[in-house]
């Protein structure tokens, strides 16, 4: 006699069965890409958070998996929550602009941010590949929040392939889409005002990418540069440090996201290396407290000692303990643990915009968003800090990454968590002053940047 099956066995085999029906029917096959999955969580309103630091699983966007030497990846992830009836967290696939993850004003909130920029000043983004639903996607967004249009007619938004072209663009990527969906949308929140260029290089090497960095320093009125992208260190880096190399612009790069370790272009010292925190609201006299985002020894912001760049001298001026004697990861940071993520408005997906399309995304049958999710990691810190220094309206008189070391006064000192355990600890474990994870700190208004 065959044994019983409980009711959740045969539910699960039933939805596995019709996942599969539905697949074959929609022509999407079995063989999928790992999927970026859309995500939301408990989240915030556009007057007060309510997001929770609490851990809990994440699921990394369809850019952000390891890869070979010389190929790049993305540094961004989605929240998960629990789903109706189940214990195991799974991601959602679609929520609203006040239901899903920080907004603008609660982003400027909490770093003090009261100036809007200006259309004088434009933030550049260098991903790979196209997002066709880029310009679409960021007008959601910015309606949601009442922000100013910023589209292609006016003049505000340019997308443009790494030769500078408009009109021959890159094949696309839904992975990649969700991380030019995040940039899009930090920019936006952080420096309303300002003019945004989306570069987008033809691949994800470090050849086309270093490509799309030149043609974005290149442009008309660019100020600063942000680079949600990374890979593991190599001994040829320092060769491709010069595409970094751009007197007058602000560029900014993401640590990494998979905990204790060195990414490079962040490693770079052309660059200011952004790492990532946990960001709550609190009942002191700033609404917020930071802490070093680490959601698990493979998850959290990188920090650490390069093991190929040479120690700049204002790092150097520091007089840190012994033990790293090259560039350390990194100099400021910004919000980036999912679980106290940020909104962002992403439609591009392989299964359209039905209810239906939405079930693939939750259990990861399809590939993209399909609207409003929670997403994090140090892929949201770098534009949000780019963002920042074109606020300022200071970059023609900086020298890389060197101009908060003499301004941590309009900082906020991260001094609570840590990545891992390291010697000497200040690489891998926020303290008072200057620590790996946070670098000087948060931005506390514009005056450090």
């Amino acid at each position: 006699m065959r044994p019983t099956q409980s009711p959740r066995t045969i539910s699960r085999r039933l939805i596995s069965i019709l996942a599969t029906i539905a697949l074959a029917l929609l022509g999407l096959g079995t063989g999928l890409a790992a999927p970026a999955l859309a995500a939301t969580s408990a989240a915030a309103s556009t007057s007060s958070s309510t997001a929770s630091s609490t851990a809990a699983e994440i699921s990394p966007f369809g850019c952000n998996a390891a890869t070979s030497p010389g190929v790049m990846h993305c540094m961004g992830y989605l929240a998960k929550r629990a789903a109706h009836g189940s214990s195991a967290p799974r991601p959602e696939t679609t929520g609203s602009p006040t239901s899903v993850g920080y907004v603008p004003s609660q982003l400027r909130s909490a770093y003090n941010l009261t100036t809007d920029g200006s259309s004088t000043e434009t933030v550049a983004l260098v991903d790979a590949y196209d997002d066709p639903n880029a310009a679409s996607d960021l007008a959601v967004y910015r309606s949601a929040y009442d922000l100013p249009a910023c589209t292609v007619a006016t003049g505000c938004f340019t997308k443009e392939s790494e030769t500078g072209s408009t009109t021959s663009l890159p094949s696309t990527d839904y992975g990649w889409a969700e991380e030019e969906s995040l940039d899009l949308d930090m920019v936006s929140a952080i420096c309303p005002d300002c003019h945004i260029l989306l570069v987008e290089a033809s691949s994800a090497t470090t050849a086309d990418l270093d490509a799309a960095e030149d043609t974005a320093a290149a442009a008309s009125d660019v100020v600063a540069v942000s680079n949600s992208w990374g890979g593991s260190e190599t001994s040829t880096e320092t060769t491709d440090d010069a595409a970094f190399d751009h007197s007058g612009i602000a560029i900014t790069a993401s640590a990494g996201d998979g905990g204790y370790g060195v990414s490079w272009p962040a490693a770079s010292p052309y660059v200011t290396a952004v790492g990532g925190t946990t960001l709550d609201t609190a009942s002191n006299s700033r609404g917020w407290t930071e802490s070093v985002w680490s959601t698990s020894s493979t998850e959290g912001t990188g920090s650490g000692c390069s093991a190929y760049e040479a120690q700049p001298s204002w790092q150097a001026a520091l007089d840190l303990p012994s033990g790293c004697s090259n560039r350390i990861d990194n100099d400021v940071s910004a919000v980036a643990d999912p679980n106290t993520g940020v909104a962002v408005y992403d439609s591009y997906n392989n299964c359209g915009t039905s209810s239906f399309c939405d079930f693939l995304l939750e259990l990861g049958l399809a590939s993209g968003a399909d609207g409003w999710v929670q997403v994090g990691g140090t892929s949201a810190s770098s534009p949000i800090i780019a963002s920042v220094y074109a606020l300022a309206d200071n970059t023609s008189g900086i020298s890389n990454g060197s101009y908060p070391y003499s301004h941590t006064a309009d900082l906020y000192d991260v001094t609570s968590g840590s990545n891992s355990t390291c010697t000497p600890a200040y690489l891998c474990t926020a303290e008072v002053g200057y620590d790996g994870p946070t670098g000087l700190g948060t931005p506390d208004g514009t005056g450090a940047f």
